[in-house]
């Protein structure tokens, strides 16, 4: 079943979250990873938003999104992360797909 990061950021200092940027897409790709969103436009349909930077990454399975975010090589890069802002992360369940015969 797949699981999805949902990462909502209010970033105060882009030039040094820029480091951190840089350097975290190669490593969720090498966990097996796959960003669907990416910060990007964002356009309030209902409710309150915050207008906050919005990502999404889609994994093959809880276990391998969890195998990323406590690994070594991602606690290394999430370091140059701290200070540049404000962050929430959830790792949330997919829907599993089924065909009917």
């Amino acid at each position: 079943m797949p699981a999805y990061i949902v990462v909502e950021a209010a970033i105060t200092d882009g030039e040094r979250f820029g480091a951190y940027a840089k350097a975290v897409p190669a490593l969720v790709a090498e966990y097996g990873g796959d960003y669907l969103v990416l910060g990007g436009e964002q356009h309030a349909l209902e409710g309150d938003w915050t207008g906050r930077r919005i990502v999404i990454h889609q994994w093959p399975s809880i276990e391998q999104a969890q195998a990323f975010w406590h690994s070594d090589a991602y606690a290394e890069i999430k370091q140059l992360r701290e200070g540049t802002g404000q962050f929430r992360v959830a790792l949330v369940d997919g829907l599993a797909r089924e065909t009917l015969e």
